[in-house]
C-alpha cells in the first residue's frame, strides 16, 4: 500500500491545484495580469547538504523550499519528511497554503517544503542533524517576517525547536527572542502555543459542525471513518467523539481497520504510539481490506493522510453524506466531480484543515507581542475564524452558483485581486 499511496501523490497534485485555480479564475473573471502572476512561484530553492550519521559515513540528503506568493504577507507553511517531498509537490502544496491563509484572512502567504527522506529509517540524534543542517542550508531564505515553517507530514514540535535554535544561534545574541517566531507549531516552553497540536485536527471538526448547523441535523451517532492517524486524524476523532459521533474504519500506510460498534480514538492513539504509529493489530478492531476502506457505509469520511487518496476508482463506491478534508488535495479533480454528481458535499482542503495555519498564526503573534494565551481562548478564535470563512465560502457558492470548493479559491482569490488592484505591481 505504501508504494501506490506514494505514487498516488506524487502523480497530478500539482495539475490539480492548477486546475482547481483556473476554474475558480474562470469563473469570478479573475484579472488576466493577476492570473498570471498568480499561476508562478515566486522563488523555488532547492538544497543539497551533507550529514554524518551514526555509523560514520556522510549521506547528502535534498531539501525544498517553494515560496509562492507575499501580497498579504510573509510566507506561511509546513516542512514535511517524506519520500514524497520534491519540487513539483512543494509548489502545489505553497500555492495551497496561498489560497488557504487568504481564504481565513491571515496575513500569511503560502510556502512549504521538506527533505525527500523516510525518517524511520533514522536516528533520533540523525534527524536533529539532519533538520539542523537543512534549516543552516535555508539561510536567510526563511525569517520570522520573510518565510515561517511549520510542522507538516512527519515533523513535529521537536523538529520546529531544532529549527529555531539553529536559526536563532546564527543571529546574534542580543537578537534571539526577536527571531523566535521563525517557525510556529515548536513545544510550549519553547515559545509555542498552547493548542497548536490540536489545531488542524480541531479545526476539521469546526467546519463539520457548521455543516450540521446548516443542514439542522446533530453530529450524536453520526458515523465516520479516517484516513490517516497521525496527528490531524487522531485530533479530529479525538474531538468528534467529545460531539458524540463514532469512528468505525481508520486506514494508514500499515493497513485498514474496522469496528461497527465503534472504535476509541484515544486507545487507538495509545495502541499507534506503542506501535510506531501503525494503526494494525489493534485488538478491539478487525481488519479490512484496503481496496475497500472508502466503500465503507458512514456518514463523514476524514482522508487526513496524503494527497491525491481519492480517484476516480474509488469515487464512484463512497457512499458517505460528507468528506471533510483533512489532508491537502486527497480528491482529484476527477473524483471530485464523480462526488458531486452523486450529492456528496466536500469541505475543501484549504477551509477545512486551516486550522493549523490558523493556530500558527496566534502563536506568531503570541510571540511578537511576548504573551502567553490559554488553550480554551486558542480553541474559540480558531472556530471563530473557521466559522466566519465557511460562511463566507457559502455565500460565494451562492452568488456564483458553484461547488465549495472552487466558491473557497474565489474568496481568496477576491482578496489577493483587491490587493494587486490596490497597490498596483512594481514598478
Amino acid at each position: 500500500m505504501e508504494t501506490k499511496t506514494l505514487e498516488k501523490q506524487k502523480t497530478g497534485m500539482y495539475e490539480n491545484v492548477m486546475k482547481q485555480f483556473n476554474h475558480a479564475a474562470d469563473v469570478m473573471g479573475l484579472d488576466d495580469n493577476i492570473r498570471k502572476i498568480l499561476s508562478a512561484t515566486n522563488n523555488e530553492i532547492v538544497v543539497h547538504f551533507p550529514v554524518k550519521l551514526d555509523n560514520g559515513k556522510v549521506e547528502i540528503f535534498t531539501g525544498y523550499r517553494v515560496q509562492h506568493n507575499n501580497a498579504l504577507g510573509p510566507y506561511k507553511g509546513g516542512l514535511r519528511f517524506h519520500p514524497t517531498v520534491d519540487i513539483d509537490a512543494a509548489r502545489a502544496l505553497a500555492i495551497w497554503m496561498t489560497w488557504k491563509s487568504a481564504l481565513a484572512g491571515l496575513p500569511y502567504g503560502g510556502g512549504k517544503g521538506g527533505i525527500q527522506i523516510d525518517p524511520k529509517n533514522y536516528s533520533q540524534s540523525e534527524l536533529e542533524r539532519i533538520t539542523r543542517r537543512f534549516t543552516y542550508a535555508l539561510g536567510d531564505n526563511i525569517g520570522p517576517d520573510l518565510d515561517i515553517p511549520a510542522p507538516d507530514v512527519n515533523t513535529n514540535a521537536q523538529i520546529m525547536a531544532w529549527i529555531s535554535d539553529t536559526y536563532v544561534s546564527t543571529k546574534s545574541p542580543a537578537n534571539r527572542q526577536t527571531n523566535l517566531h521563525v517557525v510556529t507549531g515548536k513545544p510550549v516552553g519553547s515559545g509555542g502555543l498552547e493548542g497548536r497540536d490540536r489545531a488542524t485536527g480541531f479545526g476539521v471538526v469546526a467546519t463539520i459542525k457548521s455543516w450540521v448547523k446548516l443542514n439542522n441535523i446533530d453530529l450524536k451517532g453520526k458515523t465516520y471513518i479516517v484516513q490517516g492517524f497521525g496527528n490531524v486524524g487522531y485530533w479530529a476523532s479525538h474531538f468528534m467523539q467529545k460531539e458524540g459521533a463514532k469512528l468505525i474504519a481508520v486506514q494508514d500506510a500499515s493497513g485498514s481497520i474496522i469496528n461497527s460498534k465503534g472504535i476509541d480514538p484515544d486507545l487507538l492513539n495509545e495502541h499507534c504510539r506503542q506501535n510506531k504509529g501503525a494503526v494494525a493489530g489493534f485488538s478491539q478492531a478487525g481488519i479490512l481490506n484496503n481496496a475497500d476502506f472508502f466503500a465503507t457505509e458512514c456518514d463523514i469520511i476524514i482522508p487526513a493522510a496524503l494527497g491525491n487518496q481519492i480517484t476516480v476508482e474509488n469515487a464512484p463506491s463512497i457512499k458517505a453524506q460528507l468528506i471533510a478534508e483533512g489532508a491537502n488535495g486527497p480528491t482529484t479533480v476527477e473524483a471530485e466531480e464523480i462526488l458531486l454528481e452523486k450529492g456528496i458535499k466536500i469541505i475543501p482542503d484549504i477551509l477545512c484543515n486551516s486550522g493549523g495555519v490558523i493556530g500558527s498564526y496566534y502563536e506568531w503573534l503570541q510571540n511578537k507581542r511576548s504573551e502567553n494565551w490559554k488553550i480554551e481562548d486558542v480553541l474559540i478564535m480558531i472556530e471563530d475564524k473557521i466559522s466566519a470563512a465557511f460562511n463566507k465560502v457559502l455565500q460565494s457558492s451562492e452568488q456564483f452558483k458553484t461547488d465549495w470548493r472552487i466558491s473557497a479559491y474565489i474568496v481568496a482569490l477576491q482578496r489577493i485581486e483587491l490587493t494587486y488592484i490596490e497597490r498596483g505591481v512594481f514598478p
